[in-house]
């Protein structure tokens, strides 16, 4: 400790002629909060249990800030911290907010060249975390409230390499959860997070607003995405490849309700998978001219798009899927993907749309279940189909064979937990597959609570107040989330 005091004197002489900040000395020190108290006195201090930041702070390339004792750490308005070294937030409950939450603190940057690690923090009321490092892990975080700055745009920036966000929570921030530039080559694992309610400024970008992958492939599985109705210009997800740029993506079981579209893919470069997605309700501009589509895939000029797309369940969106320009679907080709599509009840204007082929280029589309609930002719498929029949500069629909009742086997959906009633008093039957568990958190993502669950039906008495929580229910097969109303 006595050298660090050293260096501090060092420090403070090197900065006393710029802006008030700290940088810790690059000397391949590992410092604490503690540390920082001690020797940086006048750019965070501790007080009544809370640590405050009154100072920009720079962790220098060969150092690195370990937080790993629950602690709340108050930041002061357009104070940043700037991470060229290493970050690590890891324990049980750690806070990191604005003093006031009315004016927000500045951004958090990981530099290229730096490395973080955040487990179990929320971090609130601030302008984002911009990512210019692929060296980069968040586990069960929750990031809420936070503003677009200079250089973020979304709670979490992404800009290069393959960082991981995994069983997090993003809400109501005003911007998207995620996003990256349209130049900008990232491919970021975004796994079993919950999101809700993000981009609360209704501007025209969906909650995940993602650029070109570039070599590596985007993957985008197990999220939860529930849009806020009230902000009718805001979507699910985009991956977005607009000046060319390779963009692999796998967009895999997530759950996708009440925004203005649910998944979307642009550019001629683009490839991948959309399975096993849940997509329902995202109708919200309810103008089909505009939006609406449960998938849309859109590319121009030539392209080597091709999206292989298997056991999506898409209801109650204004169209089912849109293919635009020169896009290219795969929905079944009786070969490698077995379809298992399942469409129900998308349309707009008095007429159902599971498919428009707004292409001139065919289409195989076959084994789905084109209207769920219903038997199946050759007549009402084609009534639900946009293609060649209709217009014959489109290009042919392939969708026999067709058919509902295979859909419901286990290959095509895994068994998830049955929880009812919802809204509920606390009395709560959830209905498991296997053994498992299942953990509450508010609605702002602070953990409540953990329970575990035994194979079959459990009933819990939960002690919560009135309100909205999340429930996430944990099995072998995946985790799933959903909003919990609490009367």
């Amino acid at each position: 400790m006595n050298q660090k005091l050293l260096y501090f004197v060092f420090f403070v002489l090197a900065t006393t002629t710029s802006k008030a900040q700290f940088t810790t000395p690059n000397t391949g020190v590992a410092w604490n909060l503690t540390d920082l108290v001690t020797n940086a006195p006048s750019a965070i201090s501790f007080s009544g249990g809370i640590y405050t930041l009154s100072q920009n702070l720079t962790i220098a390339p060969n150092d690195n800030l370990l937080i790993t004792s629950d602690a709340t750490i108050n930041i002061n308005a357009d104070v940043q911290i700037i991470v060229q070294g290493a970050f690590t937030a890891d324990s049980n409950a750690i806070l990191i907010t604005a003093t006031n939450p009315a004016t927000p603190y500045n951004s958090i940057i990981f530099e290229s060249g730096s490395s973080g690690f955040m487990r179990n923090t929320t971090i609130n009321y601030g302008k984002g975390i911009r990512l210019s490092t692929g060296d980069f892990e968040m586990q069960s975080c929750t990031m809420s409230y936070h503003i677009p700055g200079t250089t973020t745009s979304s709670a979490i920036n992404f800009s290069t390499g393959s960082p991981i966000i995994n069983n997090s929570t993003f809400t109501f921030n005003n911007y998207p959860a995620f996003s990256s530039g349209a130049n900008q080559e990232t491919s970021p694992t975004l796994s079993n997070n919950y999101l809700f309610a993000n981009n609360q400024s209704n501007t025209n970008r969906p909650q995940i607003n993602m650029g070109p992958s570039g070599a590596d492939t985007l993957r985008i599985v197990g999220n939860t995405i529930i849009g806020d109705p009230t902000k009718i210009m805001v979507g699910g997800i985009a991956a977005s490849s607009l000046l060319g740029n390779p963009n692999k993506v796998i967009i895999d079981g997530n759950t996708i309700r009440d925004n203005r579209y649910g998944i979307t893919v642009v550019g001629a470069n683009s490839s991948g998978f959309i399975r096993n997605n849940i997509i329902e309700d995202n109708d919200t501009q309810n103008s089909p001219n505009l939006g609406g589509s449960g998938i849309s895939l859109n590319a121009s000029g030539a392209t080597t798009m091709n999206i292989i797309t298997t056991n999506n369940q898409i209801r109650r969106n204004l169209w089912g899927i849109t293919v635009l320009g020169t896009a290219r679907i795969n929905l079944g080709d009786g070969g490698s993907n077995l379809g298992g599509n399942v469409f129900a009840d998308n349309g707009n204007g008095g007429q159902t749309y599971a498919l428009f082929n707004n292409t001139a280029l065919p289409i195989m589309a076959m084994n789905n279940c084109w209207i769920e609930g219903t038997t199946l002719t050759p007549t009402n498929v084609e009534n639900v189909i946009s293609h060649q029949v209709d217009d014959a500069n489109l290009g042919l629909v392939t969708f026999n064979p067709f058919g509902c009742d295979a859909l419901s086997t286990p290959n095509f959906a895994i068994a998830k937990p049955k929880i009812y009633p919802n809204p509920s008093n606390g009395i709560l039957n959830i209905s498991m597959p296997e053994n498992g568990t299942a953990s509450v958190f508010a609605i702002n993502g602070m953990f409540v609570q953990k329970i575990n669950l035994t194979e079959g039906n459990n009933t819990l008495n939960l002690n919560l107040a009135s309100g909205i929580y999340i429930l996430k229910t944990e099995t072998s097969e995946g985790n799933f989330n959903q909003k919990l109303v609490i009367r």
